[in-house]
């Protein structure tokens, strides 16, 4: 059974539900509508209104001028209830097909929130039936509780496990306020009301309020993903020493699972394992693909990686993955490197024994696997670094990172020569503003754990040349680095390390208005250093909701350079493949009138914006 949130104290009395409430789409703790809410409802408006005629035959749905559904139209942001289903209902009536691809797009958009809604009243639902059920307890009938998910299960045909999370997630819901208001407006889907439950799982209902503060105006715009990221950065923020229980407890959970795949093949994972630990495995699964596509192995790289994750598993030696070419030696035995591959030859299963196994490796695991292979770009509040706060790191590819976990990385990557350590201000909103890096190394390391790590966000790569480097243009200049909140001097805390070494950095910029050109280069590929700061701008692919690290992305010229395009921060972004081929496809236009926001507009003529990436602050 769920455990309820509320307390018993705090549940209304029997016979109050909330459920008539939500005919008007407004549960019974928020009697207020916000003020945008009485339009966006259609309040107010003409009455002939909402008898708009939807423009008929294919010779009109190229214009996308107007129509319910259509943008700006009277059904395109109308909130979800009895209204808006009966504008769903004409459309159907009248015929899809006689709808442009602008209203298709509106019809699809207000489907979803209808299912928003929808699910909304569901759980409203349940959190009622749940609460009638305590109240029964609490009256001497101690058994009535216990089954609500089996009324649940049969009423809506689940199984006891499907039904426990409807139940659970209907109980969550009971203190995050703003998500239930924002689900039951379509703000957000049921998707990602589950996301926002499940992060703030541990917290009281102090800190749980304070995080869904932090993220519920941009949830509505977010991914699944993106807001996973987001809401973990703000739990960490929050309290970070829940974080760090509730990650402390989950690695007691630490397994490998196996389960059959529907195309007939298997799967096998490692769950709940030290983060650090795990990026270090990933680097160095893809460094070793690497080296075997140069050799010649046939397979993607994701093929690859897959066949060299089950050789290290099995001791099988990863150098024997590579095909034998014309005129070798078929008795070759197994362990030896084939020649011109060095590093592969007599790789041997890891010890279970190995430091850095089981459910006590914390942290400190990351070094137990040894300096990671690949670039990997950290980003991290100088204060934390420090030891002076315990505000989250976030490595570009996985996510937040809690402080403990970020200084792990950053001690590793202090080992490794070569690493530049860089530094990125970012404006109140958490967006870059201004970025360097410098090449001195950062303080040795001081017994078991080294508090030297990266002023802000480090990424591997070639250094580059005094003229080429993200630091040196004119408009240049140095600058101190960023404040950030102390920390609590809690027992238990690492204690604050002042750095035996003054840093420079020469601070680069990002033009948010007029570019002025300074990095621009008249060459078609951009510098190590513009590529650099690009990176730095858009941690990711510029289509909307896309993740995919901007280091494995296309720099890409949002002006063709052949047609006049500029090699410069006002006409660069990184696209991965799949948006760049999107960008050049008939019907798709982007542009960047302001450097580093980039408007998409998409075959039915519908607009969308993305700007640079927020790091934690």
């Amino acid at each position: 059974m769920p455990t309820p949130i509320t307390t018993p104290d705090s549940l209304p009395a029997r016979g109050t539900g909330i459920v008539d409430d939500l005919a008007t789409g407004l549960p019974d703790w928020e009697r207020v509508e916000p003020a945008d809410w009485a339009e966006r409802r259609g309040l107010g408006r003409a009455e002939g209104a909402s008898q708009e005629a939807l423009k008929a035959g294919p010779g009109e749905q190229a214009h996308g001028d107007g129509g319910w559904f259509g943008t700006g139209g009277v059904a395109d942001d109308l909130l979800p209830g009895p209204r808006l289903a009966g504008f769903m209902a004409d459309a159907e009536a009248i015929g899809l097909g006689r709808l442009t691809d602008d209203e298709l797009i509106g019809v699809m958009r207000a489907a979803r929130r209808l299912a928003s809604w929808s699910a909304s009243m569901e759980l409203a639902a349940a959190g009622d039936l749940w609460r009638r059920r305590w109240a029964e307890a609490q009256d001497g009938d101690t058994r009535a509780a216990l089954h609500t998910d089996d009324e649940i299960a049969a009423a809506l045909t689940l199984t006891r496990r499907a039904a426990d999370q409807v139940l659970s997630l209907a109980t969550a819901l009971r203190r995050l306020p703003l998500t239930s208001r924002a689900l039951t407006a379509g703000d957000i889907d049921l998707p990602r009301a589950m996301v926002i439950a499940d992060e703030v799982t541990g917290l009281s209902n102090e800190h749980a309020a304070a995080v869904e503060q932090a993220i519920i105006d941009g949830a509505k715009n977010q991914t699944t993903g993106q807001l996973r990221a987001a809401t973990r950065r703000a739990v960490l923020a929050a309290d970070p020493r829940a974080a760090r229980k509730r990650k402390e407890r989950a690695l007691q959970d630490a397994r490998v699972e196996r389960w059959d795949e529907h195309g007939g093949t298997a799967a096998l994972a490692g769950r709940d394992l030290p983060p650090a630990s795990v990026l270090a495995a990933d680097k160095n699964l893809s460094a070793l693909a690497r080296q075997l596509k140069s050799a010649g192995a046939p397979g993607t790289l994701d093929q690859l990686r897959a066949q060299v994750y089950l050789a290290l598993l099995t001791g099988t030696s990863v150098g024997s993955l590579i095909p034998a070419g014309p005129g070798s030696d078929s008795g070759q035995s197994s362990g030896d490197s084939p020649q011109g591959f060095p590093g592969l030859a007599g790789d041997s299963p890891v010890s279970p024994t190995s430091p850095g196994f089981g459910p006590d490796a914390g942290p400190s695991a990351f070094g137990s696997l040894g300096v990671p292979t690949g670039s990997v770009n950290l980003t991290m509040p100088l204060a934390s670094w420090l030891g002076l706060s315990d505000a989250p790191g976030n490595v570009a590819g996985y996510g937040p990172l809690d402080a403990d976990d970020s200084r792990a990385i950053a001690d590793v990557l202090s080992a490794r020569s070569g690493t530049r350590w860089c530094l990125t201000l970012t404006d109140s909103h958490g967006r870059p503003v201004a970025h360097g890096c410098a090449r001195a190394g950062p303080p040795g390391a001081q017994g078991t754990r080294s508090r030297g790590g990266p002023a802000d966000s480090p990424r591997d790569g070639p250094a580059d040349s005094p003229r080429d480097g993200p630091g040196g243009s004119p408009g240049d200049r140095a600058a101190d680095s960023p404040r950030d909140g102390p920390r609590t001097g809690a027992p238990g805390e690492p204690e604050a390390r002042a750095p035996d070494k003054t840093w420079t950095f020469s601070l680069t910029f990002l033009t948010a208005g007029d570019c002025d050109h300074a990095r621009e280069t008249a060459a078609y590929r951009p510098s190590a250093g513009l590529r650099h700061l690009i990176e730095m701008r858009h941690a990711t692919c510029t289509y909307p909701g896309c993740r995919r690290p901007a280091a494995r992305c296309d720099a890409d010229h949002t002006v063709a350079y052949h047609r006049g395009g500029r090699t410069c921060l006002c006409n660069l972004a990184p696209l991965c493949r799949k948006h760049h081929a999107a960008k050049q496809a008939s019907g798709w236009f982007l542009e960047q009138a302001t450097p580093g926001v980039m408007t998409w507009t998409t075959p039915a003529g519908r607009r969308y914006a993305v700007g640079p990436s927020d790091y934690p602050d």
